[in-house]
């Protein structure tokens, strides 16, 4: 009896007493061993909590309940666009320092369009021509990416996204593995600035065609349209657009919200949600083909979840084709986070999501709050500064090019005309101020000159670089945007336009809300500080304390 006592409790013993796998499973590593950086495009602030009630537990919801939430994060310059943003994301500096000043820019030297990527030098690797020519060439300082390969050889970099730019920008100059999607070819692509051949697990992915399926693929609403927030017109008041908005519902009365084009059409991917699918999907590959975090050297892969900012660019913040992008999204993130869990450890992994943007409301939806906002026309708006400049200096062609609220003048022109080139800006500057829309206006010679400890005038500043910007910028009223061939866009210093999402989730992050004000370009410094390894050259960021205490 007492023998059959001693089995039955020793049995118990090894039923309770948790494993050494175990134990240790439940240990975070002194380092991470991988760090994974996801950027969600054109995310405002205020989606996590427009959406909360129809998300489900283990996506948004887990990492803002169980990560360290920063609710105070905002990007501190002027000219919010995707590029600068995931530049800064990268390097802990503003588009002062790091160059990336916009998308594109304009080329003094050339009189040419720079887009904020493109490399003619380089050669595509896997796919059509044209679509791998980009590189890193315009940063002009490291990522924390480049700095973690600095410190470590054998740590791996590997950065995806459906752009280029996307991919490069958040990523670095040194990656090991740098894709993008070939929107010609349906391929994932890289370019020779980052390697001679893609690695067996892309071949083999890009085998498997998914892109051509999720192409081919109806998108259908996740919940009946009428549970969609636009799809309540009680707040319409105009009957052409209340007519037009009913239009679209009947359009969607089965749910459809985009059907597949008879001929595939690979570009369809970067404005609906199956783009974010597959880019989900390339980033489990590259952890399982990469073997990432699986040796005690830190790892990096970065992720941008482009298509939410097509998507919201061609249908606005408030639309129903938005909305269903996040619900999507977040089950997307959920299976990833399982995946990660279930390979790396959550314990092992320090997942950062944040966005490079926010997004204005279009100017239609704020009318329907009687809220004012408008469209500011460029084209028209030069057409009426070189006139007016005509008419004051005579004939010439005194506007070489205007990009992104940035108008730059014929500085030669200027100096053969004997004109002052600080007395010519500000003729150009205050005249902007004319125009119905324009907020501000600042010279190149002033923010050159000047030093700004606070208002509007330090986020001109810290958007402006002295080699790639404009001789005047311009600041548009809260609500009014750029008319560019989208319905809205971002590229303000507003709310809606810098304040972001910022979670820290997995390896040694506290389950604690962060009210303190942050930035951007402090995560770098944090990363790099929690590492313990040189900060990107570049950075002018502080370290975030409560990721440190």
């Amino acid at each position: 009896m007492r023998l059959l006592l001693l089995q039955l409790l020793f049995v118990f013993l090894l039923i309770s007493t948790p494993s050494k796998a175990q134990i240790n499973r439940s240990i975070p590593s002194e380092k991470p061993k991988l760090i994974v950086q996801v950027v969600v495009s054109q995310m405002r602030f205020d989606y996590l909590n427009r959406y909360w009630d129809k998300f489900g537990d283990n996506g948004f919801k887990q990492l803002v309940n169980e990560g360290t939430y920063c609710r105070n994060a905002r990007y501190n310059y002027l000219l919010t666009q995707a590029y600068p943003g995931l530049a800064t994301i990268a390097t802990g500096a503003n588009p002062s320092v790091h160059g990336i000043i916009s998308d594109k820019w304009f080329n003094r030297n050339t009189g040419n369009q720079v887009e904020a990527t493109a490399d003619e030098k380089v050669n595509t690797i896997g796919g059509s021509f044209f679509s791998g020519k980009h590189s890193a060439k315009n940063l002009v300082t490291s990522t924390f990416g480049d700095e973690l390969k600095l410190n470590n050889a054998n740590s791996k970099v590997i950065s995806i996204a459906l752009d280029a730019g996307s991919a490069i920008l958040l990523g670095g100059h040194s990656a090991k593995g740098m894709y993008w999607f070939d929107t010609e070819k349906g391929l994932w692509v890289s370019s020779s600035y980052y390697t001679d051949a893609l690695p067996a697990w892309i071949d083999t992915f890009n085998r498997k065609e998914f892109a051509k399926l999720y192409t081919e693929r109806e998108w259908k609403a996740l919940q009946p349209i009428q549970n969609y927030e636009e799809a309540d017109t009680a707040a319409v008041k105009s009957v052409e657009k209340k007519k037009n908005l009913m239009e679209k519902l009947k359009g969607m009365v089965d749910g459809i919200i985009g059907k597949p084009q008879p001929k595939t059409d690979y570009k369809a991917l970067l404005e609906n949600p199956y783009g974010n699918l597959l880019t989900k999907d390339l980033a489990i590959a590259a952890i399982d083909g990469e073997k990432l975090g699986t040796d005690e050297s830190t790892d990096l892969l970065c992720i941008t979840f482009s298509a939410n900012r097509f998507i919201g660019g061609k249908f606005g913040p408030h639309s129903i084709e938005m909305e269903d992008t996040y619900l999507r999204l977040d089950r997307e993130l959920a299976h990833f986070l399982e995946f990660i869990d279930s390979t790396v450890g959550k314990e092992n992994c320090l997942f950062v999501l944040t966005s490079d943007q926010g997004v204005a409301s279009t100017p239609d939806y704020l009318e329907k709050s009687k809220i004012p906002g408008s469209y500011f026309d460029p084209k028209k708006a030069m057409i009426l500064l070189g006139s007016y400049l005509n008419a004051l200096y005579g004939q010439g062609n005194w506007i070489t090019g205007y990009h992104d609220k940035q108008i730059y003048l014929n500085r030669k022109l200027i100096e053969d005309s004997n004109l002052n080139l600080a007395d010519f800006q500000q003729k150009v500057a205050d005249f902007m101020l004319e125009f119905s829309g324009v907020a501000n206006s600042s010279t190149a010679h002033n923010l050159q000159n000047g030093n700004f400890a606070n208002g509007i005038m330090v986020k001109f500043q810290n958007s402006y670089n002295q080699r790639r910007s404009g001789d005047v910028i311009i600041n548009l009223e809260p609500g009014w945007v750029e008319r560019n061939g989208n319905i809205t866009s971002a590229n303000s210093p507003y709310d809606y336009d810098s304040h972001v999402p910022l979670i820290f989730y997995g390896w040694k992050a506290k389950r604690k809300s962060v009210l303190t004000p942050v930035y951007i370009n402090d995560i770098a410094p944090t990363l790099s500080i929690l590492l313990g390894i040189t900060w990107p050259n570049g950075a002018t960021g502080t370290p975030i304390k409560e990721m440190l205490e």
